[in-house]
């Protein structure tokens, strides 16, 4: 079992290991729902709660139900549901209190389902064996990464709005770019502490 303390890990989720900029799981919205930063912050928001409680239900399941049991081959069918669950739970929370935000974030709030960033953040965990606090921890830590990633390329995308880029590279390939440039800054934080 690791002995690294949660803030540790909550930190390194954040910044040296961040799950989509060293990982590059969660692309798919990330990229898609990255254009406008309230979009962007209502997302990251819904990815971070999710994933925190997502890890922790996970957490509990996979060692006071799924080991005791014998039944760990099940491990990814069961995180998957719970995942599905969780988010179907937020997706009603949402359309309840800011139909705003439910129309803005459109069909990627149900995406979240499918968002393997959060489903990787579960199996990091059990393959770390981290414990419950360090689960805690590392669920938070990088849903918050997650999110002040995609906050961060929305305000460039916003910026680069006004910019005057070349036609071949308007959209997607332009997000890719300035996507491998983050990755290359938050590099720059890999000497503070890391996770493994």
């Amino acid at each position: 079992m690791s002995e690294t303390s949660a803030l540790v890990i909550l930190i390194a989720a954040i910044f040296t290991n961040n799950i989509l900029l060293t990982n590059f799981l969660g692309m798919c919205s990330f990229i898609a729902c990255s254009g406008q930063i309230r979009t962007a912050v209502g997302l990251g928001t819904a990815v971070t709660f999710v994933m925190t409680a997502t890890t922790i239900l996970n957490f509990a399941i996979y060692h006071f139900i799924l080991i005791p049991l014998g039944l760990d081959h099940l491990t990814f069918i069961v995180f998957i549901a719970v995942i599905a669950a969780f988010v179907q739970f937020v997706e009603m929370f949402v359309e309840r209190f800011s139909p705003k935000l439910y129309f803005a974030l459109g069909i990627f709030l149900p995406l979240i389902t499918v968002n393997c960033a959060i489903l990787g953040a579960s199996l990091f965990m059990v393959i770390r064996n981290y414990t419950f606090v360090q689960s805690a921890g590392f669920g938070f830590g990088a849903g918050l990464g997650w999110a002040v990633a995609i906050i961060l390329m929305a305000g460039l995308r916003q910026k680069m709005a006004y910019s005057n880029i070349p036609q071949p590279f308007q959209g997607v390939p332009i997000a890719m770019i300035v996507t491998c440039v983050l990755a290359m800054a938050f590099m720059g934080f890999a000497g503070m502490v890391s996770i493994q």
